[in-house]
């Protein structure tokens, strides 16, 4: 195996956590017993570019048919999106005669609130049923795979963008070189990219194991996306630390060439404080997969202590993190009765791998259940407020990551 962007050959583990199914490939009920695909999920590191990955054993175009995915059920990160795109307008002077892009741009959750400033824009989604939500509350989306030969089609369609941004989707794409080379292309001389991924260091310290599945085919440092971007002919201008998604970055990008931008200290700051915490030592990347195994035991032993007390334990939310670590620990109906969400696309579905059924919000209120694990631990302040009715019959809520512990 090979690095994905630097063609390196790949023999540092960085993480294994055995076999597992694709995290979003929700199990409908006239298939539950039918078998299912299950594919390793080994993540490698380049000691040349620095690039965390994973191999690539399922294309993109299976993993986002008929997805099940859609952002706008989060209140908290629908009003990220906003501050975002008030942020733009107001910091960096996008306006009417603005063109903007978003790649992976989902359920039209981000680009609704550029639609009611009359900001022209486009949505760029891979998967047609959310496409098509967000073309029915009037954010223009295509269908389609973002890269040099989509940059293409739409720079002779509608001319250049002025701002490109994605939304934990540079992770995402398997040709990272193509993808992030389509924004050379469609960018305007003086226009900015920005990208939000979860970073890796955050990951590692937050022991954050549960993001690594099949639809997330790298695992990003600033240091490895500076060199992804130079490659293109792009450079990192700024960086923000954020919190969503349990630690995210936000990476601003330009035109090699472009003199509208100069480099901020955050940069440098960033960057430096990663060579600090071991970005090019082989041995910090080695040492991950000690901690996720210990997670494992633990979370094991402490839902068998409340099962072996006759607790009754439900989840909540159907994520692909919980996916990663249900799968990872074994964990099925024998330890939680059923999950619910409040996407409707997954109600009645189940979990894949671990077949726990999923249903409506309303379940909790009828099973009043002991404990419930919040599955979307990034969440779990929201989620929590939203679960405050169940302290009426001494329900606990619980996240599994770091490590097993109370809300």
């Amino acid at each position: 195996m090979n690095c994905r962007h630097c063609s390196a050959p790949l023999d540092v583990v960085f993480s294994d956590l055995g076999l597992s199914p694709l995290c979003e490939s929700f199990v409908y009920p006239e298939k539950v017993n039918e078998g299912e695909s299950f594919f390793p999920l080994k993540v490698w590191v380049c000691t040349s570019c620095w690039l965390v990955q994973l191999d690539e054993f399922v294309s993109p175009s299976e993993i986002f048919h008929d997805y099940a995915y859609f952002s706008s059920y989060s209140d908290s990160w629908l009003k990220h999106a906003k501050r975002y795109v008030d942020y733009m307008i107001s910091d960096f002077g996008i306006n009417k005669n603005s063109f903007v892009v978003e790649l992976a741009s989902n359920d039209g959750y981000l680009l609704q609130y550029f639609v009611q400033q009359g900001i022209p824009c486009l949505g760029i989604e891979p998967a047609e049923n959310v496409a098509q939500v967000a073309i029915n509350i009037g954010v223009p989306s295509i269908s389609k795979f973002f890269g040099k030969q989509t940059a293409q089609e739409i720079l002779a369609d509608k001319g250049q963008a002025d701002l490109i941004l994605g939304n934990n989707v540079l992770a995402h794409v398997p040709d990272i070189n193509d993808f992030v080379g389509g924004v050379t292309i469609l960018l305007a001389p003086d226009g900015i990219v920005t990208y939000e991924f979860p970073h890796l260091f955050t990951l590692i310290d937050q022991n954050q194991f549960d993001t690594i599945y099949h639809e997330h085919f790298s695992y990003l440092s600033l240091t490895a996306v500076q060199a992804v971007f130079a490659t293109a002919g792009l450079r990192v201008f700024h960086v923000e630390e954020l919190p969503s998604h349990g630690g995210s970055l936000r990476v601003f990008g330009c035109h090699a060439a472009s003199s509208a931008h100069e480099e901020r200290p955050t940069v440098h700051a960033l960057l430096k404080r990663e060579h600090d915490l071991g970005v090019f030592q082989v041995a910090m990347y080695q040492q991950f997969n000690d901690k996720v195994m210990r997670t494992k035991r633990l979370a094991l032993a402490e839902l068998i202590r409340l099962k072996d007390q006759g607790k009754k334990i439900a989840g909540y939310g159907a994520p692909g993190k919980g996916n990663t670590f249900l799968n990872y620990c074994g964990i099925s109906v024998d330890f939680l009765s059923f999950t619910v969400d409040k996407n409707p696309f997954k109600h009645g579905k189940f979990l894949p791998g671990s077949r726990i059924p999923i249903f409506d919000v309303d379940k909790i209120m009828e099973e009043k259940p002991d404990y419930i694990l919040i599955l979307p631990w990034n969440l779990k302040k929201e989620i929590a407020a939203q679960l405050a009715y169940t302290q009426a019959w001494g329900c606990k809520l619980l996240v599994a990551i770091p490590h097993m512990q109370e809300v």
